[in-house]
């Protein structure tokens, strides 16, 4: 099993565009860098910074229900924590959303953007050390075999984009479902990063949204279900030990002898 890091993504805000990454540093218990960082409340969630519970997504917008909300393309630039957001090319909100007038500023785009999709006013969350706004309580990387992805297109009969799936890696060298044996074994680099695959990610109407255009054109979770009786596609990997992993690298399967229980 030669398993290779095809591709890097990072969500800096949950339900936005990805951003590539080359390489990223993983810690121990943490999760994927840069990841799922904020969200945008849709109207009162009962979030509460201080004591910070997992909510359910539909809470945020997302695109399970907000389509549009692939038309944009955004970046956050960590230097001066901004988030910046295009349409059709063009920059239409920038925010820094370390502070008041920035948060507003981003809250003010979404009102204009999309006041029939908004159950009430719009407000960034940032999320608190040691929490993140994942789709899992134990969300801490996903991997996205992109072997899967292939055989789903001749399911559906069109081609299926990867980023679909909003995974954190990309992997290659693995059978179509083999992602699936993995789930409670432990994957190292050479680097020495250990990742424990806790669980299988059961997808949503998310997916059924193209990433490049917005439009909601496939039925992936029908699809699954129907192909394979489940609705999964990817998984979900603890960090053991941390370190950095980079496009290129390879996962080998640890002998159960040295995995972890």
């Amino acid at each position: 099993m030669n398993i290779r890091i095809a591709s890097l993504q990072r969500y800096p805000v949950k339900g936005l565009s990805p951003e590539p990454l080359d390489s990223a540093s993983l810690t121990k218990g943490g999760y994927f860098p840069g990841d799922r960082l904020f969200a945008v409340e849709n109207g009162p969630a009962g979030f509460d910074p201080q004591n910070p519970e997992h909510q359910p997504k539909i809470k945020f917008l997302m695109l399970m229900k907000n389509e549009s909300l692939a038309r944009l393309r955004t970046r956050y630039l960590d230097e001066s924590s901004t988030l910046v957001i295009e349409e059709g090319g063009r920059e239409v909100a920038r925010g820094d959303l370390s502070t008041r007038e920035g948060r507003l500023s981003i809250e003010a785009f979404f009102r204009r953007f999309m006041p029939g999709e908004l159950r009430g006013p719009p407000k960034v969350l940032a999320a608190p050390d040691g929490f993140r706004f994942t789709d899992s309580r134990k969300g801490f990387v996903s991997l996205i075999n992109l072997a899967s992805a292939r055989a789903l297109e001749d399911v559906v009969g069109a081609s299926v984009d990867p980023l679909r799936f909003r995974g954190n890696v990309h992997v290659e060298g693995l059978g179509p479902w083999e992602e699936f044996d993995l789930v409670g074994k432990v994957l190292s680099t050479p680097s020495g990063v250990r990742l424990k695959v806790t669980k299988r990610i059961e997808r949503c109407a998310a997916t059924n949204v193209d990433p490049a255009t917005g439009i909601r054109d496939l039925q992936i979770p029908r699809s699954l279900m129907q192909a394979y009786g489940h609705f999964d596609c990817g998984i979900y990997a603890e960090v053991l030990d941390g370190g950095t992993i980079a496009t290129g690298d390879t996962l080998a399967l640890e002998q159960p002898a040295l995995a972890l229980e």
